[in-house]
């Protein structure tokens, strides 16, 4: 295959991986292994095993900061670690329930399943409404802000990728 055709389903590949991620799905690791693949296929003539590792990392980071900012939130806003649990299942559990809408259905899922999860584990802990509710909302916002936190690593994924196939 030629030079151009694997730099353009690198891009491609990258780009695909930036939608997943906005849907709440794995868009990350699809992006690692189109880096990989490429590197792979050019026998890492222009994609070396340091950008391969930075691609790693860098989805490895996101899964972190993800968990982090879902359970950091939740907790922030008066939730306990129940609740931080009720919004990484719920946000799950959301995005799966919420696929067969068309393009949003998993992020509307996602988003309405973290504040559900969250909401619910802290009122079945405590009992107190009010505290679940703050609960819910810091989910939401942390489910928000890992979203957004993991497209921005995508794009940095997507630049170290594209600018080292394009070295070659």
């Amino acid at each position: 295959m030629d030079h151009t055709a694997l730099v353009i389903l690198l891009i491609a590949c990258c780009a695909l991986g930036l939608a997943l991620v906005a849907l709440g799905l794995p868009g990350l690791w699809l992006m690692v292994t189109g880096v990989v693949v490429y590197a792979l296929v050019t026998k890492f003539a222009e994609i070396g095993w340091l950008t391969v590792a930075v691609a790693i990392g860098l989805a490895l980071l996101g899964e972190v900061a993800e968990a982090w900012l879902g359970f950091g939130l939740a907790k922030r806003y008066g939730g306990s670690k129940r609740a931080g649990w009720g919004a990484l299942l719920g946000g799950l559990v959301g995005a799966v329930v919420g696929v067969p809408l068309p393009l949003v259905g998993s992020v509307v899922g996602s988003l309405v399943g973290a504040f559900a999860g969250a909401l619910l584990f802290e009122y079945l802990g405590h009992g107190d409404s009010d505290r679940a509710v703050r609960a819910g909302w810091g989910a939401l916002l942390g489910r928000v802000a890992a979203t957004a936190t993991k497209i921005a690593l995508g794009l940095v994924i997507a630049v170290v990728a594209v600018l080292g196939a394009l070295r070659g």
